[in-house]
């Protein structure tokens, strides 16, 4: 068999880069099958077994990527986190409160998942002290973006100032939750479009009135 040209070599992804690219395969593998089975039976009754069965994967390759089924909740959580920091970029080179609006009424990337997984997410949390540990963290993390994002739009007089970003975070984090916690419960219409509602009513009491805004402009330049 002749040997590769200098040129295919050259165009042959590296060994290692090979290997990396398995390695995310088989983890997402294994991460779906878990969601799967967690929306089939639910977070407590899913054991590693199932999860490895449903993957076709062996035990110890389960291990070798969560060390715990726990920690698959985890990784959901990280790209929750993953999509605020997104948020957060877009957010520093234009207008905020598109940004805000895209992030809330998507929340986070849920409105891709069922509501049986979704159902039984809420019941770990609810249920499982670890779970619940993670979401308390997950949190924290999401709360301190969020607020990073609102002390940008208050910055550049896009919202109100008299409520504090802290605060403006906490209270959207209590509007996603209670959005997809009411959708996962009753799913009987879309969870986008339930929370493009909300959000849009939710958003009206701390954005600055443009009317008020040009009125007390006009005055200062006039004084």
């Amino acid at each position: 068999m002749a040997s590769p040209t200098p040129a295919a070599r050259q165009a042959a992804p590296p060994r290692g880069n090979r290997r990396e690219r398995h390695r995310a395969e088989i983890r997402e593998r294994i991460f779906r099958a878990a969601l799967e089975i967690f929306a089939e039976r639910g977070f407590l009754e899913t054991t590693v077994e199932d999860i490895t069965e449903a993957a076709d994967v062996g035990k110890g390759t389960f291990f070798n990527y969560f060390p715990t089924k726990e920690h698959v909740l985890a990784t959901l959580g990280s790209e929750r986190i993953a999509a605020i920091e997104r948020a957060l970029d877009q957010a520093r080179k234009g207008p905020v409160l598109p940004v805000l609006r895209e992030l809330a009424t998507d929340l986070a990337g849920q409105s891709q998942q069922s509501a049986a997984l979704l159902r039984a997410i809420y019941a770990a949390h609810a249920s499982c002290e670890p779970v619940r540990a993670e979401l308390e963290k997950r949190l924290h993390t999401g709360r301190r973006l969020l607020a990073q994002i609102f002390t940008l739009a208050q910055n550049r007089g896009e919202i109100r100032r008299d409520r504090s970003a802290a605060e403006l975070a906490r209270l959207t984090q209590l509007v996603v939750f209670g959005v997809t916690l009411a959708w996962a419960m009753n799913p009987d219409s879309s969870l986008r479009g339930s929370a493009e509602e909300v959000w849009d009513l939710f958003s009206s009491s701390f954005r600055v009135d443009e009317k008020r805004k040009t009125v007390k402009s006009h005055r200062s330049a006039r004084s």
